[in-house]
């Protein structure tokens, strides 16, 4: 089944080029389907980008998935037009009274600021609050993930000697959790960030479990017990070229940067990047949509 999204979305053209399944408004209502109902809170400066990125990898499901996006209210993004935000995005203020089957909380580039520094923390807080009683099952990626974790759990984060940022292999760990099923017992995830969740208070914590173990980036996929919140401490949903475009803009700003980990061919900035994690990211997602999401969600809320 197809994902439902507008039809002059940014996103559409290039999805469409690639063969992903798509379907819009109209079309989808001629269909006795219930659709799943996936709110997103898109927190990226590069929005289009990542939207693009993110439905690729919800269209991978038998089911038809219908697609919110909000944005903040407390915060105006500078690197997205007004009028893409105004004609695609609404704000939580838009949908506080609505129920989502499912939703993502994605990164943000504000890992260097304590959580309460962040200039639309009160506004998160509210809406991770409104998640538990109107959102079957969250996602929540990078920044989201510990955003989630230190709100839900008040598990921490600390700052690292030198910025992770590369492809890093990972060894499942909980290899009957639903999550990953069908995901190999050794898979290639990219990492890009500067600060690390206490994983030691995750391990100990009673309503949290780790999927997976990293020697080099620690683990990549973490649960909550009653499936309400999955967090993704890397970026699944990358691009091939994400993290090298990324690496020459911080050269560009003259920071202290090293060469991603494992991701050039032959180390060398000149050969262009494998996408090495496509299927695990395919696979990911729609272990979500279907065991955490549909397989949880009421037909009817009330």
């Amino acid at each position: 089944m197809p994902i439902n999204i507008p039809k002059k979305l940014p996103a559409r053209s290039i999805l469409e080029k690639e063969n992903i399944f798509l379907m819009d408004p109209d079309r989808a209502t001629s269909q006795d389907i219930r659709p799943l109902n996936i709110l997103i809170l898109n927190l990226m400066p590069e929005k289009e980008r990542t939207e693009t990125q993110l439905l690729r990898l919800l269209s991978n499901s038998p089911l038809q998935v219908y697609v919110d996006f909000i944005h903040t209210e407390s915060y105006q993004s500078k690197n997205v037009p007004k009028s893409h935000l105004k004609q695609f995005y609404q704000t939580f203020s838009d949908i506080k009274s609505k129920h989502y089957d499912g939703m993502i909380i994605t990164g943000a580039p504000v890992e260097h600021l304590a959580f309460e520094e962040v200039s639309y923390w009160q506004e998160i807080t509210e809406i991770m609050k409104w998640t538990n009683t109107n959102v079957t099952s969250v996602l929540h990626i990078c920044w989201g993930a510990q955003a989630a974790l230190y709100y839900h759990y008040g598990i921490t984060k600390s700052d690292r000697p030198a910025k992770i940022s590369g492809i890093f292999n990972h060894h499942i760990i909980k290899p009957t959790c639903k999550l990953v099923r069908g995901i190999n017992d050794e898979f290639f995830a990219p990492h890009s960030r500067n600060t690390d969740a206490d994983y030691e208070a995750i391990d100990n914590h009673p309503d949290l479990f780790i999927l997976d173990k990293s020697k080099n980036a620690g683990p990549f996929l973490i649960a909550s017990k009653d499936e309400k919140h999955i967090m993704i401490t890397g970026h699944i949903e990358y691009d091939a070229t994400t993290l090298a475009e990324e690496y020459k803009r911080d050269l560009a700003k003259g920071l202290n940067i090293h060469m991603p980990t494992d991701y050039f061919p032959e180390n060398n900035v000149d050969n262009a990047p494998i996408n090495r994690w496509r299927s695990e990211g395919y696979l990911l997602f729609s272990n979500w949509l279907n065991y955490y999401v549909y397989q949880e969600t009421p037909y009817q809320w009330t």
